[in-house]
C-alpha cells in the first residue's frame, strides 16, 4: 500500500493543527498505516475525507497517534529521587507552581497531587496539560484499572481510591481537586510561565531532534532560576548546558 505522507501531514496540520512532520517519521508513518489498515481505506486522501465525515474515526486517530501510556509511580525508583528533590525544592519556594506536561489520563499529576499530600505541602498549583481534549475528560474523571495503580502502595490505594463495581479505581475528590486540567499542544502552544517544577515524561523520545530540542528551550525558559524539569527513564538530555539546565540528580535537571 503506497501512502502519501506528504500530503497527509500537510492536511492534518491544516485541518487539525497537529504538526506529525515534528515526530520521528519511520515510527510516526507506522502508526498512521496501521490505522488506516484497520479501517479498510486504500489512500490517505480517501482516509482525510473520511476523518472528515466521521467524528467518530477522527477521535480514534487523535487517539491513535497520542502516546497514552501511563501509570501512576512510572518507574517508581525515580520518583522516589524526585521527591526528595521535591522537599527540598519547597524549602526553599514555599508556593510551588507546578506543571505536568503531556499528562495523558491524568496518572502523574495526580501521583504528584500524593506526593504533596503525603508531604504536607497544601501550597502548590499542578497545571496538568495535554493534546487530546478526550484523554484530558478521562483524566478528570480519574477512574483507572488495576494495571494502572500497580505501583501505588496499598495502604495509599485504599486511602486515596475508591474500588468501583467493576474492578476499577475512582480517585477521590480531595486529590482530583488538586489537579488543574487544560488543553495544550508542546509544538505550537504557547507554554507556562514561572514554573518551579515541569514533569515531562516519555514524550520528547518521540519527536525529531530538532523538535526536541524546542521543546527542552521552551521548558528552560519557562523554569524560575533553581526550578527542576523531571524527564522519562529514556530521556537524558545531552549537552543540557546549551538549555540553561544541568543534571542534578536521575533524570532531573535543574535551571541555572
Amino acid at each position: 500500500m503506497q501512502l502519501n505522507f506528504e500530503f497527509f501531514n500537510k492536511w492534518v496540520k491544516d485541518k487539525l493543527g497537529i504538526q506529525l512532520d515534528a515526530y520521528k517519521e519511520k515510527q510516526m508513518q507506522r502508526r498512521i498505516a496501521n490505522i488506516v489498515e484497520s479501517r479498510g481505506v486504500k489512500t490517505l486522501e480517501a482516509y482525510a475525507k473520511l476523518l472528515e465525515r466521521d467524528p467518530v474515526a477522527k477521535q480514534e486517530f487523535l487517539e491513535h497517534i497520542t502516546i497514552n501510556v501511563t501509570e501512576f509511580y512510572r518507574n517508581r525508583d525515580l520518583f522516589d529521587t524526585f521527591e526528595k528533590n521535591l522537599v527540598k525544592l519547597n524549602q526553599q519556594f514555599p508556593r510551588l507552581k507546578i506543571w505536568s506536561a503531556a499528562c495523558s489520563i491524568g496518572a502523574e499529576p495526580y501521583t504528584l497531587a500524593m506526593i504533596l499530600q503525603k508531604n504536607k505541602i497544601q501550597t502548590a498549583k499542578i497545571i496538568a496539560t495535554d493534546i487530546d481534549r478526550t484523554i484530558l475528560q478521562k483524566a478528570k474523571d480519574a477512574t483507572y484499572k488495576p494495571n494502572e495503580i500497580k505501583n501505588i502502595p496499598t495502604v495509599d490505594r485504599d486511602l486515596y481510591f475508591n474500588k468501583l463495581a467493576n474492578e476499577q479505581y475512582q480517585l477521590k475528590d480531595p486529590i482530583k481537586r488538586q489537579v488543574m486540567f487544560k488543553k495544550h499542544d508542546l509544538l505550537k502552544d504557547r507554554y507556562e510561565d514561572k514554573c518551579h517544577i515541569i514533569v515531562c515524561r516519555n514524550v520528547t523520545i518521540y519527536f525529531k531532534n530538532d523538535a526536541r530540542d524546542e521543546v527542552y528551550r521552551k521548558f528552560s525558559e519557562s523554569l524560575l532560576p533553581g526550578g527542576i524539569l523531571f524527564t522519562g527513564a529514556t530521556e537524558t538530555i545531552n549537552f543540557s548546558e546549551k538549555f540553561g539546565l544541568k543534571k542534578i540528580d536521575s533524570f532531573i535537571y535543574q535551571k541555572m
